[in-house]
């Protein structure tokens, strides 16, 4: 908005106009440092390997490893990478403001078939010179991957996309499940949920392991995926991911499953017609 070239308005009335400060207007938004981005790569780490590691654990941890970090800068990382650690709390996702929250239907409930409950979370996936946010839904039986999507900003938008994607490709589940995050609770995401008669459940709050599955699909993704590799950028995280979710879904034998594919599991029929012939 503000034009840096000779012009017959100055810079400095023009910042006036807008209401603006004047050094403002040579701002040039700067990325996490170098330091920064190694922290955010072994909290990553730290979390994926023990994460019921609250904000203090962390901490003492991290300074136990020559890290000068306090508990504040600690929890501010976390957040920002959408991590929380799985254990009770008062707080495990915050819902954006005047947003319903639903009840959490799983509960002794008997899930038996593909596509009765569909889950969906966020994790951090760092890049060279930065990060990025992977969301995935999966169908909670068979464990399978329906659709993902990486963005470089941790909004709702990227979220309702990848849940359309969903949708487009295997049709509308019974229940849907998510945490109580912002994104999840957006008027966005339910509608669309809602507009498909899809029952929305949420995890409660303090229930740490409510959407256990998927949780356990971050940790395949970074030791098997993720940590084995330097992403040099978006583009390049999301080739890598595309081979390794074609390689969870239909060649990695699951030990929950009894060491069936996920896609074997979702497609019953189609992996006895496979057998057969």
């Amino acid at each position: 908005m503000i034009s840096l070239q000779p012009a017959q308005v100055s810079v400095r009335r023009q910042c006036q106009l807008l209401g603006v400060a004047r050094s403002t207007a040579y701002h040039r938004p700067q990325g996490e440092s170098a330091s920064t981005l190694r922290l955010l790569r072994v909290l990553d780490e730290l979390y994926t390997a023990h994460p019921f590691f609250g904000v203090e654990k962390m901490t003492a941890w991290l300074r136990r490893d020559g890290w000068c970090v306090s508990p504040k800068r600690v929890r501010r990382l976390l957040r920002q990478l959408a991590l929380h650690a799985l254990q009770p709390k008062r707080r495990l996702s915050r819902p954006g403001a005047g947003q319903r929250i639903y009840p959490y239907l799983l509960r002794d409930l008997a899930i038996t078939r593909p596509n009765q409950v569909w889950c969906t979370d966020i994790t951090y996936v760092r890049l060279r010179d930065g990060f990025a946010y992977l969301v995935a839904v999966m169908d909670w039986h068979s464990r399978r991957v329906l659709a993902w999507e990486l963005s470089n900003s941790l909004d709702a938008v990227f979220c309702v996309r990848t849940l359309r994607t969903a949708l487009a490709g295997h049709g509308p589940p019974e229940i849907f499940n998510t945490d109580q995050g912002c994104q999840f609770t957006s008027a966005a995401f339910v509608g669309l949920l809602q507009e498909r008669g899809i029952q929305v459940s949420m995890d409660g709050r303090g229930r740490a392991l409510d959407n256990v599955f998927i949780e356990r699909l971050w940790r395949s993704v970074k030791y098997e995926e993720a940590y084995l590799r330097e992403y040099i950028s978006l583009v390049d995280a999301h080739l890598h991911l595309t081979r390794y979710f074609d390689f969870y879904n239909h060649r990695r034998p699951h030990q929950g499953l009894d060491y069936q594919t996920p896609e074997e599991v979702y497609h019953p029929q189609a992996a006895a017609t496979a057998c057969a012939s």
